[in-house]
């Protein structure tokens, strides 16, 4: 049985609305009674239209908001617990969608200890950890390169390194594709499979269908709260729900969803190219 790394009980989540002196003039409601559970060494994917509640959510599992109501644990430690915030931050690292915005300093390799140096790590464990981290995330060739002359798919695989130096148990990718090329996508997916293949655990926020596809299991949201939760075949299986909720699914799977609508008889859990070549094979055989 696998034990868990992150929880949530009951989570509502309320933006303060303030006017111009400063008063709460409304709560705007962004989390509705979550339950959700990750497990050591999953691989899990949120999904969600615009303003679904995915990143607030997101923002809960390592401390950077905290609920309005009910509970948030990481490793079994209450998010709340102000005094538990650096151990609950080594365990969940976070990623966001625009690289640039968490580039801090002039070269790659000092950038990536950053975080470490402010923590007050050895120099010789520093040295360690980093070149450890580059080149798992394979940037180690531009170590002694400046960010902001590498790629977006480059930039976004630098701040990984620089999360994955910490040795966190699990890592939180909000959108972290989002702002990238289709070149640059495919690195930073190969990144993340890669290092849940090594055993950390990845939750990732975002809107693509074809990379949640590659997810373990896929959560879906939509008002603030989980309304799906399954494995990828079930939840693309569900097209029309999905549509009503504002989203979309994988290309192969709208194929295969189109001509069963015009009596083929393929599987609606299709997910990729070639199960649908081997479908449509076997049917027309």
């Amino acid at each position: 049985m696998k034990l868990k790394i992150i929880k949530t009980e009951n989570l509502d989540f309320d933006y303060e609305i303030y006017d111009d002196k400063g008063q709460v003039t409304e709560m705007n409601p962004a989390l509705r009674g979550v339950n959700l559970t990750v497990q050591k060494g999953e691989f899990l994917a949120i999904l969600g239209h615009n303003g679904s509640g995915k990143s607030t959510l997101a923002k809960h599992f390592n401390g950077i908001l905290t609920p309005t109501r009910g509970k948030v644990f990481v490793n079994g430690i209450d998010v709340s617990d102000e005094e538990k915030i650096y151990e609950i931050r080594q365990t969940v690292g976070m990623v966001f969608q625009n690289p640039d915005n968490q580039i801090v300093a002039a070269i790659v390799e000092e950038d990536v200890a950053f975080a470490l140096e402010n923590l007050g790590v050895p120099p010789e464990e520093i040295r360690e950890r980093i070149d450890e981290a580059m080149k798992l995330v394979d940037i180690y060739k531009y170590h002694k390169h400046a960010p902001h002359r590498l790629s977006g798919g480059q930039k976004q695989r630098v701040a990984i390194a620089g999360v994955i130096a910490m040795h966190p148990k699990c890592i939180v990718l909000d959108e972290p594709t989002a702002m990238l090329d289709p070149k640059g996508r495919k690195e930073v997916m190969k990144t993340i499979k890669m290092l849940n293949g090594k055993g950390v655990t990845v939750v990732l926020i975002t809107h693509y269908m074809e990379e949640a596809a590659q997810a373990e299991r896929v959560v879906v949201m939509d008002k603030g709260a989980v309304i799906m939760d399954g494995t990828p075949k079930e939840i693309f299986s569900k097209v029309e729900r999905l549509k009503e909720v504002g989203l979309d699914v994988p290309q192969v799977t709208e194929l295969a969803y189109e001509l069963k609508k015009e009596g083929v008889e393929i599987p609606a859990d299709v997910l990729n190219e070639e199960e649908c070549v081997k479908s449509l094979i076997n049917i027309f055989k």
